[in-house]
């Protein structure tokens, strides 16, 4: 249980720091295209896409992170005020239906994943980037967040922490 729970918190580390870089990058590629545009009087091809990429991709790949650290948004005033046990079945029923949410999110980013790959499909953009490449993050962010789910809840019934 030690182990999965350290391997999983690891990557879930490993893919914080990738969406700190996919940040970043964001806010480098904005500060090159605001000079491009402003000052050099040139148009931009692939930099607003690519932002939005990055962020959105820093969004789902960052998550198993910030469950990590405890930094999802929690309205707790109940389980804060509830006993032990209870607080902590309170705790496995909200990560169970959060499994549940994302593990359907998961299945169906897999299967968008997956039309996009096998049908070679990509943006309606000048940059026209295969679409697999932005809709990646989706089911591998969720996924990684259940897994994720998975080592919160044995660390709540492990004393593992």
């Amino acid at each position: 249980m030690q182990l999965y729970i350290s391997a999983i918190s690891a990557l879930s580390r490993v893919f914080g720091v990738l969406a700190m870089l996919l940040t970043a990058s964001a806010a480098l590629v904005v500060t090159q295209m605001v000079v491009l545009r402003y000052f050099l009087n040139e148009s931009t091809i692939w930099q607003t896409e690519y932002v939005i990429y990055a962020l959105v991709a820093a969004t789902f790949l960052g998550s198993p992170y910030v469950l990590l650290e405890k930094g999802h948004v929690n309205v707790d005033l109940l389980q804060l005020q509830a006993k032990p046990p209870l607080r902590r079945l309170m705790q496995l029923l909200s990560a169970l239906v959060s499994i549940a949410f994302c593990a359907l999110l998961g299945w169906s980013g897999w299967t968008f994943f997956h039309e996009a790959l096998v049908g070679g499909w990509r943006t309606d953009t000048v940059w026209a980037i295969p679409l697999w490449i932005p809709v990646l993050p989706l089911p591998l962010g969720v996924g990684l967040l259940v897994l994720q789910y998975i080592a919160e809840i044995m660390k709540l019934y492990g004393g593992a922490r």
